[in-house]
Order: C-alpha cells, then structure tokens, then sequence
C-alpha cells in the first residue's frame, strides 16, 4: 500500500482546517486570500514613509517591488506576507511568505523531499544547506541560504506543505535573525 493510501485510510490522520503561527507584533500581516489585500499592503507602505524624507519614486517602487512579490506569491499559492521594518530610511530587513504548497510532484516524505532538494541545489555557488528537522507541528525540511530560510512542513493527512520563505536581505540569515525565524517556524500549530 502506498504513504498516500495509509494516510486517507487511517481514522487518526486529520487534515487540518487552519494554522496558528506567532509572529511577533512588530511585522505587519497582509492576508493574501482576501480582495483588500492590496490596500494592506498600500497601508503598509504608507506607513514606512510617513514622517521621512522618502521620495515619492522610492515610495512608489516599493509599492511596486512588493505589490509583484505578492502577485507571485498569490499565484503559487500564498496565504499571508508578513514584512517587518525598523530601520530609519524605511528598509525591509525581513520578510515571510506563508504558502500552502500541495504534494503534486513534491515527495510526501519529508527525508526524500530534502534529498530532492539536495539535488535540485546541486553544485550551486548559491547552494542552500538542506535537512529535515521536527517541528511540533511535524516533520519539516528546512533550507538555509545566506538570506534565506524556507521552512516546508508537512500537513498532516498527506495533502501537501505549508511553507514558511523567510527573507533577510540586509542583515543576512545568521544570529538572532536565524533564531527569531526558528522560533516563529517552531510556534507552528494545526487546527484540527
């Protein structure tokens, strides 16, 4: 019998309804699966350049920067961009995609998913590192870059991954920032 036939058949296996994810306060949320997603995220830049010397192109760049991040984002099946600024002149120095990712080609088992991956990096000069860690919410590969952590978790009942794309372009994926997005990937929880 197959991993996808065990999983259907066993009465324990539930696919969950929902997620709950800790993400500290100080990133702003935009909720990818509602219409006004735009308007969030139109907020959002407002709000970084209220009160600073900003220039209306730099503004309207960002919008624009963001706004095709989320489009993509939408299109492979995000649900939620969270982005967090704290810098003075209005950089993003975080950001996390939150997508739900169905098995399709992707391998069910999370150890042959990484090892799919592991190939799929190659001998990249960008190459990620690559393993499969346990999360409360259940196994995860997990893929470390410079400026880049991906969490994919595997739901339970077999019907996909959630996927959890941290990006930390000025400060990098090291050190506390590594830490603070284990940490959120780690607050992970189904809703049964």
């Amino acid at each position: 019998m197959t991993e996808a036939a065990r999983t259907e058949s066993s009465p324990s296996v539930h696919v969950p309804r929902d997620y709950k994810l800790l993400v500290p306060r100080e990133w702003f949320r935009i909720d990818l699966t509602r219409d006004r997603w735009r308007a969030q995220l139109k907020t959002f830049v407002d709000r970084q350049a209220q009160g600073k010397t900003v220039s209306a192109e730099l503004t309207r760049n960002v919008w624009t920067t963001l706004r095709n991040t989320a489009e993509v984002a939408r299109s492979r099946g995000a649900i939620e961009f969270f982005l967090l600024t704290t810098t003075q002149d209005g950089g993003l120095p975080a950001s996390l995609l939150v997508s739900s990712v169905p098995m399709g080609r992707t391998p069910a088992d999370p150890e042959k998913y990484a090892a799919w991956l592991e190939l799929a990096e190659g001998e990249n000069p960008a190459r990620r590192e690559v393993s499969v860690v346990e999360l409360s919410a259940g196994s995860a590969v997990r893929l470390l870059g410079d400026t880049t952590l991906d969490v994919h978790v595997c739901m339970p009942g077999g019907v996909g991954y959630l996927t959890l794309c941290f990006s930390a372009p000025l400060t990098g994926m090291f050190g506390p920032m590594e830490q603070l997005c284990d940490a959120i990937a780690g607050s992970l929880r189904w809703v049964l």
